[in-house]
């Protein structure tokens, strides 16, 4: 998987990327072309096998404030409709590409996480923050919609109906503390443990099944749309596929000897 992007840090090792907007003077704004590479980036994720989970953080202390005002908000008042269409297609890909990357995403969660950041946040499968992160869908602020990127489908989901419309429609910021009761987020440090409690949540899922979490991720976002009835064959399939891994087996052998288990992924 390639690490030699433009428009935001990238480094992989031992089998965890690392991801971030590095735009720290600005709060790490989005811009057209990190929209752009990031949903490429996430596309290309799905096929990479030296990467099993990714971390998603921001630097100096904020994570994203969303699209850039001046390069991104002033250029859309401009567009005709063919124009905006694409853009906001392109926005609805990034969430798309992360949904469907096959790897288990972890945001890092501190200071501003606003718009289009918040979305990335609401995307990842897995958030942990700081007590100073503040989130918000603040789209009706500059006149727009709640239901942006998904918003409308995704939230719901995570912290429920009448939590969800409060944030889309009013746009305030959600603190910290309500995120974590509500179960936005999984868990809050300090700003000091934030990136080691990320990574080492992310070596620890590495070191896991990696076909079994991709399966695991798969059937998270297809099982929105199925009944019940379909959910459950679905999954008999999806584990009869694992059933036939070689990580079963080698877990199977670990229990016996009494041993922990060393998955490889295949």
């Amino acid at each position: 998987m390639r690490s030699d992007v433009e428009h935001f840090q990238c480094s992989i090792e031992n089998g965890i990327a690392r991801v971030a907007l590095d735009r720290p003077e600005r709060k790490n704004p989005l811009t057209f072309d990190s929209y752009a590479e990031l949903r490429d980036w996430f596309r290309d994720l799905h096929y990479a096998d030296d990467v099993d989970a990714v971390v998603f953080a921001g630097s100096g202390g904020n994570f994203s404030s969303g699209g850039d005002v001046h390069e991104i908000i002033g250029p859309l008042t401009k567009m005709n409709m063919k124009e905006l269409m694409r853009f906001t297609r392109m926005t609805g890909d990034l969430v798309k590409a992360m949904v469907n990357c096959g790897k288990p995403i972890i945001a890092a969660v501190d200071g501003i996480c606003a718009g289009a950041g918040a979305i990335i946040a609401m995307a990842s499968d897995m958030r942990i923050a700081t007590p100073e992160a503040k989130t918000a869908f603040l789209f009706t602020r500059v006149g727009l919609a709640g239901c942006d990127m998904g918003a409308c489908a995704i939230l719901p989901r995570i912290i429920g109906q009448g939590r969800a419309a409060e944030l889309l429609y009013t746009g305030r910021a959600m603190s910290a503390e309500e995120g974590e009761r509500w179960g936005f987020y999984n868990r809050l440090v300090s700003q000091e443990e934030l990136e080691a409690e990320a990574m080492e949540m992310a070596r620890r899922i590495a070191a896991g099944p990696n076909f079994a979490h991709m399966m695991t991720k798969t059937m998270l976002a297809q099982e929105w749309s199925m009944s019940i009835e379909q959910a459950i064959e679905s999954e008999a399939q999806a584990q009869a596929i694992c059933m036939q891994t070689e990580d079963f087996t080698r877990a199977f052998n670990a229990f016996v000897a009494k041993e922990k288990p060393v998955f490889e992924g295949d």
